[in-house]
């Protein structure tokens, strides 16, 4: 049974750092949880369209830094820092407390 279990951690272990490295899969997962903030109003739309400004630019910045054909070690930690940064202000407007009022319809994208 314990050795069932350890392997299951290392699996899960293993998958979240490959989750983690991976800037696509990290990029469709910060725009998961921006919609889910939306969906549930922890997010407003202002803050919804700042967000989503933010992945634009982290998307138009991968373009950039892969148009040679390949990422280097520097352009991965770039990335990385811009989509910390991100998932950290996609926190916070989570938590700010400003929500969409619960008899307003949801509007905007």
């Amino acid at each position: 049974m314990k050795s069932i279990i350890a392997a299951v951690a290392i699996l899960v272990a293993a998958s979240s750092a490959a989750f983690a490295y991976s800037p696509d899969a990290r990029l469709r997962a910060q725009n998961n949880r921006i919609e889910a903030g939306r969906e549930s109003g922890e997010i407003t739309w202002r803050e919804g369209m700042r967000l989503r400004r933010q992945q634009a630019e982290i998307m138009r910045a991968q373009a950039r830094l892969r148009a040679d054909g390949y990422l280097s070690r520097s352009d991965r930690r770039t990335l990385h820092l811009m989509q910390d940064e991100a998932a950290r202000d996609i926190a916070r407007k989570q938590s700010n407390g400003w929500r969409r009022v619960w008899w307003l319809p949801r509007f905007g994208r």
